[in-house]
């Protein structure tokens, strides 16, 4: 398989422009988290990966956009901050005119990196 050399600006400038400015302000939101993680397109979605290990993402489809927490139990624990929104396995849906309050995108971040340290230390 090819490897693309999409990087998360070129995959932002194809999107709308109310697409496009929402995932920019989630962009910045999931950076000022973790500042110390990694960008790259994984999966053909913008991601994070915070100590090698996928973090979270992000993308947009016709109809809406997603945040990839790509956790099934960081989702079954915050099931409360979350019932507003159609979720996925491990992703939830959102409108770009009604985007994911920044204060909850940290909170689920910090879980996912707490998720992912306990992980590594297990191995």
């Amino acid at each position: 398989m090819a490897r693309s050399n999409l990087t998360v600006d070129d995959y932002l400038a194809k999107l709308p422009e109310d697409k496009r400015a929402v995932l920019e302000q989630l962009r910045k939101t999931i950076k000022t988290a973790t500042p110390e993680a990694t960008e790259t397109i994984s999966y053909q979605i913008p991601t994070f990966k915070h100590q090698g290990r996928m973090l979270v993402g992000f993308g947009a489809s016709k109809d809406h956009c997603t945040f990839f927490l790509m956790s099934t139990s960081v989702m079954a624990a915050f099931k409360d901050d979350l019932k507003e929104y159609k979720l996925g396995k491990g992703s939830v849906r959102f409108q770009a005119d009604r985007p994911l309050p920044a204060e909850l995108v940290r909170k689920l971040v910090k879980a996912r990196i707490t998720e992912n340290l306990a992980l590594s230390k297990r191995r």
